[in-house]
């Protein structure tokens, strides 16, 4: 199995220096005292808004720690459409444009007073190959272009980033089977096959399907200490969350799991829903303080591992919104430290992707990992987190990690497209695990669903066709 060819275009390293006016501003408060931003447009790709840290007039470079940035990935397809577009509208350039206040809008106005900008060449031939930096340094913005002006330090580079393309050749409910990018329906092209399961026991013997009492010990000591790390006041433990001791009222979608089998049939990855997704009292919807989640599992050792957990939920809103979590279980987590390397919101109407970009540096606390600051990657709208280099003994994973698409509730047919990096995928389980967790996303969006909708009848209970 090959892998495609992918560039990641970072854009990084923001600072801005602005002089002290010899005149206050008609605001009556100079920029450095307020926020910073910028917006990232590269042609047709969505644009991205990153904070942009003020520094004093002294400082010759800005800081690496915790610095936001913004990522592009480009495919082979994206690389060629900006090729094309080049040869008739002239050399690419990336825009930036560099604005001081809040971002938003007030009353339909932007909040933001633009600055400046700056447009950076992009020659991006042979990237597939070789990292290009096109910019790392400071640029005058503003009206004057002076000594005395405003300076914007940006870097600009773009890295090869292969990586390994797997197609669902249907959706994950039908038990499909999963082919690598060449996409040949045949037995040289399938990589993985998809088992889609329901557990149809009485609710009382519901919980998973497989039993705690496979767990080795050091699982067990994980959870003991997770249900013991519970924030007070909290009626949901670690171990209550697993499906154990939750309180199930009629509102619920319970018993789901996912077995991915690689080609000899031997099970290489699972994803089971150890919560079941349950409607809050009162309403028809899964909600943030009470969401499902499942489990994902690795073999080892001759049992399963816990190698992460999603969270998902239905978020309120003008336009409803699967919110989700996702959470990676080290293997020496006794200690009950999980890592958050997710978390974000799709739209249920119109679906989306599902990214884990470790990009941003991370904060530790109480046990539990999330992102250091709010920037994100293009597809990842509340962050990912980055293994903090150096500061996990246990860390794997760096940089992009994988993508999934997902459809909205309107879709025909959903048949995810995973995208991994090379670099995380070293055997078979790799691959299987991030192919069990895709489909572990896009069967969130069905468990979310409004309990006033059907659900599609493979999804069904036998006995939900009886109400």
């Amino acid at each position: 199995m090959d892998p495609c060819p992918f560039v990641r275009l970072t854009v990084g390293n923001f600072a801005l220096k602005i002089p002290v006016a010899s005149k206050p501003a008609r605001s009556g408060v100079h920029p450095s005292s307020s926020p910073c931003f910028c917006k990232i447009k590269l042609k047709s790709f969505p644009v991205q808004t990153v904070v942009v840290p003020y520094i004093p007039q002294e400082s010759q470079s800005p800081e690496q720690a915790q610095a936001p940035t913004a990522s592009f990935h480009l495919s082979k397809s994206d690389l060629d459409k900006l090729a094309g577009k080049s040869l008739f509208t002239g050399k690419l350039y990336l825009k930036i444009s560099i604005y001081t206040g809040r971002r938003g809008t007030t009353c339909g106005v932007n909040s933001g007073r633009l600055l400046g900008k700056v447009a950076v060449p992009l020659d991006l031939a042979g990237t597939e190959a070789r990292a290009c930096v096109f910019h790392n340094g400071w640029i005058s913005v503003g009206k004057d272009a002076k000594a005395s002006s405003a300076k914007f330090h940006v870097s600009v580079k773009a890295e090869p980033d292969p990586r390994f393309v797997f197609q669902f050749d249907g959706e994950p409910e039908c038990s499909p089977q999963v082919f690598s990018d060449s996409r040949q329906h045949s037995a040289a092209g399938v990589h993985l096959q998809i088992q889609f399961q329901k557990q149809r026991r009485p609710e009382s013997e519901v919980q998973v399907s497989f039993s705690i009492s496979n767990y080795d010990s050091r699982l067990i000591s994980f959870i003991n200490a997770r249900s013991l790390q519970s924030e007070q006041g909290s009626s949901r433990g670690w171990l209550t969350s697993f499906g154990s001791e939750r309180e199930r009222p009629g509102k619920e979608r319970k018993g789901w799991s996912i077995t991915v089998h690689d080609l000899s049939g031997s099970p290489v990855a699972l994803a089971s829903m150890v919560t079941p997704f349950v409607a809050s009292p009162g309403s028809d919807r899964v909600s943030r303080s009470n969401p499902g989640s499942w489990l994902i599992l690795r073999p080892g050792d001759g049992t399963w591992k816990p190698w992460g957990r999603l969270e998902a939920w239905r978020e309120r809103g003008a336009s409803d919104g699967l919110g989700y979590r996702f959470e990676l279980i080290p293997d020496n987590s006794s200690a009950g430290v999980v890592l958050a390397v997710a978390e974000s919101t799709l739209s249920t109407a119109k679906g989306g992707k599902f990214v884990i970009d470790l990009g941003t540096t991370i904060t530790a606390t109480n046990g539990r990992t999330t992102p250091g600051n709010s920037t994100s990657p293009a597809c990842s709208p509340r962050g990912s987190g980055d293994y903090g280099y150096g500061l996990w003994p246990f860390c794997m994973y760096r940089g992009f990690v994988m993508s999934a698409s997902v459809e909205g509730e309107g879709s025909k047919c959903s048949k995810p497209t995973v995208e991994v990096s090379v670099q995380h995928v070293t055997c078979t389980e790799d691959a299987a695990a991030f192919v069990a967790l895709s489909a572990a996303v896009d069967l969130s969006i069905d468990a979310c669903r409004l309990f006033s909708q059907k659900l599609r009848k493979e999804l069904c209970q036998p006995q939900d066709f009886l109400n």
